[in-house]
């Protein structure tokens, strides 16, 4: 059903994909670059949903009730628990991310590095110490608004200097039309 309404909405819109998710690769963490617009989970929803990438991403426990819970688990969304852990702190939504990461078989996270859909000076580095934790690549997700193109783009392994990983996939991030550009990966 969400393939079928997916490819609508790309027909009506004019929108394509383009690129294949790696080969071999069951489990990581996908950054959405850039991220300046709420339409951006509609058309990346849709080209995950095309491309037969089973993306999920994380939300708030306490949002995944009711009506609005259904929508979102329908839509890909998994509940993070800050459950309490020993010393009475809250779980971290990093150590959930690495937990359920290293417990799954098949799980792609979707992740938007600006953690804003404004400009930001830096992106947050979570995504980065969730994919080094749990031992899994990182795959970059786009959406081109000029090209009217969802796609996948180029894979990290984790290997090197954090913030000299990071400026490669912004580099990536620059190559691409957000739907705001003046919001756009700096």
């Amino acid at each position: 059903m969400m393939k079928l309404l997916s490819r609508f909405v790309f027909w009506i819109t004019g929108w394509t994909f383009r690129g294949d998710w790696p080969e071999g690769v069951n489990k990581a963490v996908l950054i959405a670059v850039p991220h300046t617009s709420n339409w951006d989970l509609l058309y990346a929803r849709a080209g995950f949903y095309l491309m037969d990438i089973p993306v999920r991403y994380t939300i708030k426990k306490e949002l995944m009730v009711g009506p609005l819970g259904w929508l979102l688990k329908g839509l890909g969304g998994i509940a993070i628990d800050r459950k309490r852990i020993p010393g009475g702190k809250k779980q971290t939504y990093t150590q959930a991310m690495i937990d359920m990461l290293k417990e799954s078989d098949d799980l792609v996270i979707m992740v938007t590095p600006e953690g804003t859909r404004s400009q930001v000076k830096r992106w947050k580095t979570g995504f980065y110490h969730v994919a080094k934790g749990a031992g899994v690549p990182v795959v970059i997700g786009y959406l081109d608004y000029k090209k009217k193109e969802a796609g996948v783009g180029p894979m990290f392994t984790l290997e090197g200097d954090m913030d000299e990983e990071i400026e490669k996939m912004k580099e990536f991030g620059r190559t691409v039309t957000p739907r705001h550009p003046e919001k756009g990966v700096l």
